[in-house]
């Protein structure tokens, strides 16, 4: 197990059936960049870990880490998972990695994060990144679930960032915020992919539409949604990007199992 660290669980929230949050402690020694994902997992039957990739949810200068996961019940993971509580031991990876990071991309003014269900989890840690406002004017996160209920823990991040100690002063004045629900009744209603090509999500922000020459994109959440999202952006003109290769978008499956 030289590859992980055993961490502590030191806060639970459930949000619903489907959701919760958990919060661990953090080696010192773990680096990573806000918007990256790690290999977690706990002991199996057989004295194997189950272990599955999760996005920090926690930004990189945050003293612990944090994740947002799905319950899945007969997930081999989050079966257990889901029932974890304060003092419990998690198996964390050294290695963090992803596309999901302000380095795959190339400067522009305005960022968009799409996300749907626990995809939401990297954009948690970017629009808690002093970097993410320093790079960009503008950034736009966007988070469409099923129903009302599940939009709580984006909700809850953004509310927080006006007494955010490093991006308080910045956050409120350049995040926007845009929630939907394709399943309940909500301001905004629809999937992300439908306010784009309908140019509703435009409307609501009073910007635009996407242009390679200003914005930039990423994008994560189910496979279906990413297929649709990313054929949405790259018709607006936009090229994807990696860490060997920047470019105007980017995007990342959420994980769950």
């Amino acid at each position: 197990m030289a590859a992980f660290t055993t961490e502590k669980v030191t806060l639970v929230q459930h949000y619903t059936d489907r959701l919760f949050r958990f919060r661990t402690t953090r080696d010192p020694a773990f680096r990573f960049r806000s918007g990256e994902f790690v290999m977690i997992g706990l002991p199996g039957d057989n004295g194997k870990p189950i272990l599955r990739a999760y996005s920090v949810a926690s930004p990189a200068w945050d003293e612990e880490i944090e994740f947002f996961s799905i319950k899945v019940e007969d997930g081999p993971l989050t079966s257990r998972l889901q029932k974890i509580e304060v003092g419990d031991e998690i198996i964390v990876g050294k290695k963090p990695t992803g596309t999901l990071v302000l380095d795959a991309l190339t400067p522009g003014k305005r960022l968009y994060m799409f996300s749907t269900g626990t995809g939401f989890a990297p954009f948690a840690s970017l629009v808690r990144e002093p970097e993410t406002y320093e790079k960009f004017e503008e950034v736009i996160v966007t988070h469409t679930c099923r129903l009302v209920d599940e939009l709580a823990y984006s909700g809850e991040i953004v509310d927080s960032l006006k007494d955010d100690p490093l991006v308080g002063d910045v956050a409120p004045a350049q995040l926007k915020y845009v929630s939907s629900c394709t399943r309940e009744k909500h301001p905004l209603e629809g999937r992300i992919t439908t306010l784009i090509e309908s140019g509703k999500l435009f409307e609501v922000l009073g910007v635009p539409p996407l242009n390679p020459e200003t914005d930039r994109v990423m994008i994560c959440g189910s496979m279906e949604m990413i297929a649709d999202t990313k054929a949405l952006t790259e018709q607006a003109g936009l090229t994807e990007g990696s860490n060997a290769q920047p470019a105007q978008f980017v995007v990342e499956k959420a994980f769950v199992g």
